[in-house]
């Protein structure tokens, strides 16, 4: 079974920088992606950035871009979302998600780790 564990999250002032982590375990990921989605409090959850577990690749939302990284370590098997540049609008619970090859969702999800940016 799959189980993705957020960390890192807490509270920091508009232009600083928080590093989130994910820790996934319960099988091989490779051919998977891994992403992270945020959701604010009365806002619907939206895509943050997304990396392919064997590739590499990458690709972030336009709020984000230039702004998070996101990265993989596979010996830890963690992925990170690297986030600078914070803004109060990028305050929200952040959650990890793993996709499998040839799904269209995301079917494993983290509990989430609350990110928030003061002003």
């Amino acid at each position: 079974q799959v189980q993705l564990v957020e960390s890192g999250g807490g509270l920091v002032q508009a232009g600083g920088s928080l590093r989130l982590s994910c820790a996934a375990s319960g099988r091989a990921f490779s051919g998977y992606s891994i992403a992270w989605f945020r959701q604010a409090p009365g806002k619907e959850r939206e895509f943050v950035a997304r990396i392919t577990w064997s590739g590499g690749y990458t690709n972030y939302a336009d709020s984000v871009n230039g702004r998070f990284t996101i990265s993989r370590d596979k010996a830890k098997n963690t992925v990170y979302l690297q986030m600078n540049s914070l803004k109060p609008e990028d305050t929200a619970v952040y959650y990890c998600a793993a996709r499998a090859p040839l799904v269209n969702e995301y079917d494993y999800w983290g509990q989430g780790t609350q990110v928030t940016v003061s002003s």
